[in-house]
């Protein structure tokens, strides 16, 4: 009976089969390092704003507390932004003429705010709430990065699916007592577990409820 395939076939079958599968793992790898990278989730990204305001300069140097701007973090769902005459309680006296914070003085005689570029936006289908967390003992450098610490500022955690569903499952490492909540220096020291797990029970926190689809999809 004629031989069909050659010596050779069976080594050249093995060949293509491990290079189908180093092709499939590579495309997969390649996937998910695409998912997680700073293009796909607009990390370490400065986007252009109207004016180049530093939060190093306001909240790092100057120490101006996060909630003196963002006047809804404790009580709404969005943080907000501050309106144009906040920033004019101090412009109005220092550095009046500076040409960049023209937009600021434009802005408070035009009546108009300022179109400031969202650098922590989420996709409308998340349910989000600021005052939630920050009732529960998270902090603003837990989602936020040390944002004083940025000339310009940008997304420093991803804020992914992945990131929220690895605190809501374990979130006792991530709280922190309440008089440090914007304080972005904080250190919970080696009992961070234990503390954690203080505030949580003080704070009636449901373990094991967090990661309900219900919780961040409604």
């Amino acid at each position: 009976m004629t031989q069909i395939f050659s010596p050779a076939a069976d080594t050249w079958l093995r060949l293509s089969m491990v290079a189908g599968l180093a092709v499939l793992g590579g495309g997969l790898v390649g996937v998910i390092g695409f998912a997680h990278s700073a293009f796909e989730t607009s990390t370490d990204v400065r986007p252009h704003q109207p004016v180049p305001f530093s939060h190093k300069h306001h909240a790092g140097e100057l120490g101006i507390d996060c909630r003196y701007c963002h006047t809804g973090v404790e009580t709404s769902p969005q943080a907000g932004l501050p309106p144009t005459a906040t920033c004019m309680t101090c412009h109005s006296q220092i550095w009046t003429n500076a040409a960049m914070l023209e937009p600021v003085r434009e802005s408070l005689a035009d009546n108009k705010p300022i179109a400031w570029t969202r650098v922590a936006k989420l996709p409308d289908y998340v349910f989000f709430r600021h005052d939630i967390h920050i009732a529960k003992g998270v902090g603003c450098e837990s989602c936020h990065g040390r944002i004083d610490t940025m000339p310009l500022t940008y997304r420093a955690k991803a804020l992914t699916m992945e990131f929220c569903l690895d605190c809501h499952r374990d979130p006792a490492p991530h709280l922190r007592p309440k008089d440090h909540i914007a304080d972005m220096t904080w250190q919970a020291g080696r009992d961070a577990r234990k503390q954690g797990e203080a505030i949580a029970a003080h704070e009636g926190i449901r373990f094991g409820q967090l990661t309900h689809c219900y919780v961040c999809h409604r």
